[in-house]
Order: C-alpha cells, then structure tokens, then sequence
C-alpha cells in the first residue's frame, strides 16, 4: 500500500488511465472482430466497416495502449482478410 500522499494520488492517476485505455483496446477487440466474422460471410459490408477499424486502431496506437509497429500489422491484416 501506499505511504506517502503523492504515492496515493498516483494510483488514483494511473487507476484512471487504466480505465481509459481498457475501454480503448477493448472497443477496438471487438470492432476487428466484428469484421473477421462478417469477412467470411460478406467482404463488401467488412470493407465498408474497415475505416472505422483503422480509425479505432490508429488512435489506440497514438494513445499508446499499442505500439505503432503492432497497429500497423492489424491494419495490414484485416486489410488482407478483406481482400
């Protein structure tokens, strides 16, 4: 446990920022797959989805939850699978 107070505001901090990037990687989790599933019925309406794939990606890795190399393999393979 904490001692010190600004021991105890830093966890309430970096408490915060947990919060706030478990909602990011796990909105982006579940929009890639959501459009692995529907890339094996419907490619044309995963296409249309990919943007907001890349988008939730990008910003995740701008947010430093991923690394910019890991956000560009996932790009590059749901792209692929799109394909």
């Amino acid at each position: 446990m904490p001692i010190t107070q600004s021991a105890k505001k830093a966890i309430r901090g970096s408490l915060r920022k947990k919060a706030f990037n478990d909602a990011r990687k796990r909105a982006m989790k579940d929009i890639i797959k959501k459009i692995e599933k529907l890339a094996k019925a419907d490619k044309a309406e995963a296409a249309k989805m990919l943007s907001g794939a890349f988008q939730a990606i990008d910003k995740a890795a701008q947010r430093g939850v991923i690394k910019k190399n890991n956000a560009a393999r996932k790009k590059s393979r749901l792209s692929k699978l799109v394909r």
